[in-house]
């Protein structure tokens, strides 16, 4: 599971050593869904960076689910 991974260096500095490969992918799909940045330009970023946008376009999207439910 932790073999396949993407390896950028220690977890200083938002970095990460042993992050699931499937993961990262789901992380990269989920952004790309919401924003039309490319696919280099999402890997590219951060993880700590990536992991945000997530977060943010999660609040978005309950935010909305929840003003559409009303």
């Amino acid at each position: 599971m932790w073999a396949r991974t993407r390896d950028r260096g220690n977890c200083l500095g938002g970095s990460i050593v042993g992050y699931p490969l499937e993961k990262i992918h789901e992380e990269v799909a989920f952004i790309a869904y919401h924003f039309p940045w490319s696919h280099d330009e999402i890997m590219n970023m951060e993880h700590r960076d990536r992991k945000i946008w997530c977060e943010e376009i999660s609040k978005i999207n309950r935010k909305l689910n929840s003003n559409t439910q009303s």
